[in-house]
């Protein structure tokens, strides 16, 4: 089979699996279905990697004409779609973007059309690799995990009407378009699988269809239609500059300088700001917790947002250096510091996961923006290092969600007790986000070196430094609530379906495999990516790697040692400054009053709250978002 073939299938397959998903009513055949679908993907992502890793990059010939009127022909008609809904829903803002969405769209098609010579749409290199790994392996991990978790969740939401068959169809167009938008070198074709993007994620956050879940869907379709509107935008500059199309290639494109290259890019750029839900976009994807939880961790770690990132990370050779860049940087790194102070204030756990999230998402914008060759090698380490660990969190809230029936981290106290093998990989999953030598430290502090190289490199720093701080916070506390020790609380997680335990043992290996493998990683696929671009790259050296793994050993000592635990062990009683302590977290208070120990967490909603700095992360990054387009306008002038 040869790597076209591969590609294609890879685009295509989900395809059909969505159209099974769609007709199949019976549980246990949709079941099967779901989890060799899942094989099938995962494996053909593997020989992409296998075959193609040392190829360089690979530009694949199809024939445009008959796809792009495909094309075109699904555009219409969702545009139709989204016009319907928003006039049935009376959401104004809708009704004009999708109207000013598609008359850019004819016009473009009426037009410019038939002048188009683009012969290269396909295309494979290492960073779609990379990616194509991300949605292929994570991506199929969450459909497996969806399965066990919708039943149960329409177990406890009998209000919610069952529709598993659109919900697991919807899945796996998202694979197929995500797989089309990393493999495609046409521009034209990265906007259809865009736009694709936002109507899953638009279907997928309404899912439950109440008020609330509808609401935070439409938010989240307007914000990303702005992109598209803006991504468009881009599409009819390059092909007044150049009518005979060749600019649409995206290789082509970003080899041609900036001087051509930079105003489509900042447009692209503001599109991939919306999807990727930076501020000041960000709340719509703190909107679409409303969704189950499957759809949460599909989004933030091996879709939607990625797709944002990705085509930023694409466009940082023509970034960097520019004063368009420097703003998307600033944007990134205001994003990254503000949420993660948000997610201090937090006590859901899905909207701590959804500010992380989001200000890492910031910190990996703010490294392409600045676009040196050692921050770009930063911001993909970022991109496979989130994916894993985050997907991983939000599966495992997902299930502690269903079993102890709340998301609230104070009411996770004690969970080592409760679900022992839950709390490790919950342990593990969060030390993969902020502790050393786990990759997200290594990326942040590779992050700091190369800031300092760079232009205004002190700003960043400073940022990272504050940004960094809160996430110790927020993580190391909710970490702590998670591994108190409670006494007489029984074990709850031996109802955990079968699937979800195989998924998360998955990505709890993945989280650790991946920062051992990762100099491998860098070695194999991201080198000598951004070696064939910026004609040197960024390595760590043997002294920091042996470092690295010494730390690694000894950090997994503790999580480990927990699988020791047992029923008999010795319980200490706790410390009341000399108070008696009695069964169940009880003590003698002054005055003979027999009071309740109350553990509880810092919030500082005072200080870090998100009314009070939502606001603030929004008002800073339209004004620099304005101040980007008024110097945009300058340059096309």
């Amino acid at each position: 089979m040869s790597i076209l073939q591969l590609l294609l299938y890879l685009i295509l397959f989900p395809l059909i699996t969505a159209l099974f998903m769609l007709v199949s009513q019976k549980d246990p055949g949709r079941k099967a279905i779901i989890q060799l679908s899942a094989i099938a993907i995962g494996i053909v992502s593997f020989l992409v990697l296998l075959f193609g890793y040392d190829r360089g990059t690979l530009i694949f010939s199809i024939d445009p004409d008959s796809v792009s009127q495909i094309m075109f022909f699904i555009e219409l008609v969702l545009a139709v779609y989204i016009l319907y809904l928003g006039i049935r829903h009376r959401k104004l803002l809708t009704v004009f973007l999708i109207l000013l969405q598609a008359g850019l769209l004819l016009y473009f098609e009426l037009v410019f059309s038939e002048n188009l010579h683009i012969g290269n749409n396909l295309f494979l290199d290492q960073f779609s690799i990379i990616m194509a790994l991300i949605i292929g392996i994570i991506g199929s991990l969450i459909c497996v995990y969806a399965v066990g978790y919708m039943e149960t969740y329409h177990h406890h939401h009998t209000e919610i009407r069952d529709r598993r068959n659109l919900f697991f169809g919807v899945l796996f167009i998202f694979l197929s378009a995500m797989f089309g938008l990393v493999f495609s070198n046409n521009l034209l074709w990265v906007f259809f699988f865009w736009e694709i993007t936002t109507i899953c994620s638009f279907l997928l956050i309404g899912y439950s269809q109440s008020e609330e879940a509808t609401n935070n869907s439409f938010l989240a379709l307007s914000m990303n239609l702005l992109g598209g509107v803006a991504f468009m935008a881009a599409l009819i500059y390059l092909v007044i500059i150049d009518p005979t199309g060749q600019l649409l290639g995206l290789n082509f494109l970003i080899s041609s300088g900036k001087a051509v290259a930079l105003v489509p890019a900042v447009l692209i750029c503001f599109a991939g700001i919306t999807k990727a839900a930076l501020m000041p976009f960000s709340s719509w994807l703190v909107g679409a917790m409303v969704a189950p939880t499957p759809v949460s961790a599909l989004l933030h770690s091996s879709t939607m947002v990625k797709a944002g990132v990705y085509m930023i990370v694409r466009f940082a050779p023509v970034l960097s250096g520019t004063t368009e860049g420097l703003i998307i940087a600033l944007v990134g790194g205001t994003t990254f510091a503000l949420a993660s102070f948000i997610a201090i204030s937090q006590n859901n756990a899905k909207k701590v996961l959804a500010y992380s999230t989001i200000a890492n998402l910031g910190l990996i914008v703010a490294c392409a923006g600045v676009g040196t060759y050692n921050l770009m090698w930063v911001a993909i380490l970022l991109i496979i290092f989130h994916a894993i660990a985050k997907s991983l969190m939000f599966l495992c809230v997902g299930t502690v969600e269903h079993r102890i029936g709340s998301r609230n981290i104070e009411d996770m106290g004690g969970l080592i007790v409760r679900m022992p093998k839950l709390a490790i990989m919950m342990f593990i999953g969060m030390a993969g986000m902020f502790l050393a030598p786990f990759g997200m430290v290594i990326s942040k502090w590779a992050a700091i070196e190369a800031f300092i190289m760079a232009p205004f490199g002190l700003i960043f720093i400073a940022i990272l430094a504050f940004g960094g701080s809160a996430t110790v916070f927020f993580w190391s506390k909710w970490m702590g609530k998670i591994i108190s020790v409670m006494r007489d609380e029984p074990v709850i997680e031996d109802t955990v379906k079968k699937e979800k335990w195989v998924v998360l043992y998955i990505l709890t290996a993945l989280v650790v495999i991946v920062c051992l493998i990762f100099p491998l990683i860098s070695s194999v696929l991201i080198e000598p990516f951004i070696l064939n671009i910026y004609g040197q790259t960024a390595r760590l050296s043997q002294a920091n790697l042996s470092i690295m793994l010494m730390m690694l050993c000894l950090l997994l000592i503790m999580p480990f040692s927990l699988l020791f635990y047992r029923k008999g062990a010795h319980y200490a009683p706790p410390y009341m400054g000399g108070r008696p302590v009695e069964g169940h977290m009880r003590f003698s208070g002054s005055m003979g009053v027999t009071r309740e120990l109350v553990l509880s967490n810092y919030y500082m909603t005072d200080l870090f709250g998100e009314e009070r700095l939502f606001m603030v992360g929004t008002s800073l990054c339209w004004a620099l978002l304005l101040f980007a387009g008024i110097l945009l306008v300058g340059v096309i002038l």
